[in-house]
């Protein structure tokens, strides 16, 4: 299969590493004009600068807009106005006990991880259904289905994402704009890259032992028993993106190694 994007227009949120920047590469690679995004200029020029060593060619640009704010989503749209693919990919976790959340827990994970992606549809979704084709992905998490106790709000976070991506897609049918959401399991993506090497140097023991020490721990019925890299959830990404899946629309796709163990 040749996924060639040549001539699309795609903004990646939180671009800058981990599943993120993986995605913008892939879309490089498959010929895609690519906006870059992460909260501070220092990120976002490395993000720049080691990207276009890889695609000399490719048609990059980063900006700098913290979108857990509306002040900062307007940020990202006077310098980077339209697109054909938005990845809403920008989120976190910060694991904490539910009984120690306080309200303001809650509602900063919300404005990252939730209301980042609706405000970015929100502003680029309708130019896309006036063109006749689009491409919205929302990168979700097998936490969406599976939700982790130790972290509760960004569960609900994930299982928000869900049903914004279904409705959205509902609403959109027809138009040649797909919605669809990506449930990663656990990837070797920066924040749990970062949780794995606390486990580890709490532990004495190295990192890919402590992720075996994850796997089985909390997510004993991965498939793979391996964390996934950044790149095959990339890969799935890139495709959703591309004219080959165009009938693919208001899906939960998963890149989860198998944790989820119902089969629909």
């Amino acid at each position: 299969m040749n996924i060639d994007l040549e001539g699309r227009k795609a903004i990646v949120t939180g671009s800058t590493a981990g599943i993120g920047r993986a995605i913008a590469e892939g879309l490089a690679r498959a010929g895609a004009s690519v906006v870059i995004n992460g909260r501070g200029e220092e990120r976002v020029a490395a993000a720049l600068r080691e990207i276009r060593e890889l695609f000399p060619k490719s048609d990059l640009t980063g900006v700098a807009a913290d979108l857990e704010t509306a002040e900062g989503a307007r940020a990202l749209f006077a310098q980077a106005p339209d697109a054909d693919i938005l990845v809403n990919n920008v989120g976190t976790a910060r694991p904490k006990p539910f009984f120690d959340l306080a309200d303001d827990d809650w509602l900063s994970l919300f404005q990252l991880n939730v209301m980042s992606g609706v405000r970015a549809a929100r502003h680029y979704v309708p130019k896309m259904t006036a063109r006749g084709w689009g491409r919205v992905v929302f990168i979700s998490s097998e936490s969406a289905l599976n939700v982790p106790k130790e972290m509760i709000d960004y569960g609900m976070t994930k299982t928000a994402q869900l049903a914004i991506s279904r409705g959205l897609a509902e609403a959109v049918a027809g138009t040649g704009v797909t919605v669809n959401a990506v449930l990663p399991g656990p990837t070797r993506s920066e924040i749990l890259s970062n949780m794995m090497n606390e486990l580890a140097h709490s532990q004495g023991i190295g990192q890919e032992e402590a992720e075996q020490v994850f796997l089985k721990t909390m997510r004993p019925t991965t498939l793979i028993n391996r964390f996934a890299t950044t790149e095959e959830v990339a890969n799935m990404v890139v495709y959703i993106c591309s004219e080959q899946a165009s009938a693919t629309s208001g899906a939960g796709l998963r890149v989860d190694g198998g944790v989820l163990r119902s089969i629909v």
